[in-house]
């Protein structure tokens, strides 16, 4: 299931710069979230959870709007480059994070290492089939919404942790908040709908039933039913999928320079990955690690005028 969750958000995308290219960015993520929104509203419905609490209504509008501040620039990113380098670049993400939610303390030197190789990776994947050259604006909008992504991903991480939100609610306020902030801006170009094609409603669809409100109740099944090493390792395949999606569906070439960067982003993020869930998990060993416990005092010498009670070696 959680591969499945993957290869959907690799996918998606060359889904979304397929939609964007037939209609308009902006239209696609009024389209996105408005029916996400729907679905999700139903899902809640047919569960009699559709009334959000406070602290849902509260916490989703804020998350809502730093998620439509990743989704607008990942977007117009992705309608300016490959899907296979968003899908790369973005998974920057995953060194980020970390760098952003410094709750587990200073990361080891080990970590930095890893995060350089990233950073080189995103030099060969912007460099082209040219050689070094200015980065397209698609792939500097990419690496833009990679650092607000990990952004928002902190903040998620700081605003729920020992909370009692329900994540489905919680999904479901942060689509309404996307739909009204988009709806109006979007409202010049919605005709282009009654104009798009069979395939681009499909993809609209599919972003927002399988890419966003299948993908995130998948995601929470999935977790729960295993080990969160192994969720987010396979969870980290996503931008395999991107690739494979950019060069088997999408007709993408990548050159030799972007081939290097690709291994280079895997690996890199790979073995950041490990090493921020090695010393997360040392960190949380350490923090609820029973105290040792102190030596025993030397019991006093026995005075003449009292007796000497039995010292326990315990």
């Amino acid at each position: 299931m959680l591969l499945l969750v993957a290869f959907v958000w690799g996918s998606s995308y060359l889904a979304a710069k397929s939609a964007a290219a037939a209609t308009s960015v902006l239209v696609v993520l009024v389209a996105r979230y408005a029916l996400s929104a729907a679905s999700g509203s139903a899902l809640l419905a047919a569960r009699r959870e559709l009334r959000p609490s406070s602290a849902e209504l509260r916490v989703g509008t804020l998350l809502g709007l730093t998620q439509a501040g990743v989704l607008i620039i990942e977007t117009y990113g992705v309608a300016h480059t490959s899907a296979a380098n968003a899908g790369l670049i973005i998974s920057l993400t995953i060194i980020l994070t970390p760098l952003l939610d410094r709750r587990g303390g200073a990361l080891p030197a080990r970590y930095f290492a890893a995060s350089g190789v990233c950073v080189l990776a995103v030099g060969l994947l912007m460099s082209g089939s040219g050689g070094l050259h200015t980065p397209s604006a698609g792939d500097l909008l990419m690496l833009a919404a990679a650092v607000v992504r990990a952004a928002h991903v902190a903040l998620v991480g700081r605003l729920t942790a020992g909370s009692d939100i329900r994540p489905l609610s919680l999904t479901v306020v942060q689509t309404y908040v996307g739909t009204a902030l988009f709806a109006l801006p979007a409202a010049a170009d919605l005709p282009k709908l009654t104009h798009a094609s069979t395939g681009a409603w499909a993809e609209m669809v599919y972003l927002a039933l399988f890419c966003s409100v299948f993908a995130f109740v998948a995601q929470t099944w999935a977790v729960r039913r295993t080990s969160a090493s192994r969720a987010s390792l396979l969870l980290g395949t996503e931008p395999v999928w991107a690739v494979a999606s950019g060069v088997a569906l999408g007709g993408e070439h990548l050159a030799a320079p972007a081939v290097a960067g690709a291994v280079l982003m895997l690996g890199g993020t790979y073995w950041g990955q490990a090493i921020e869930r090695t010393h997360r998990a040392r960190s949380a060993a350490d923090r609820f690690a029973p105290h040792q416990a102190p030596a025993p005092a030397q019991p006093p010498a026995p005075s003449p005028t009292s007796p000497v009670s039995p010292v326990s070696p315990a």
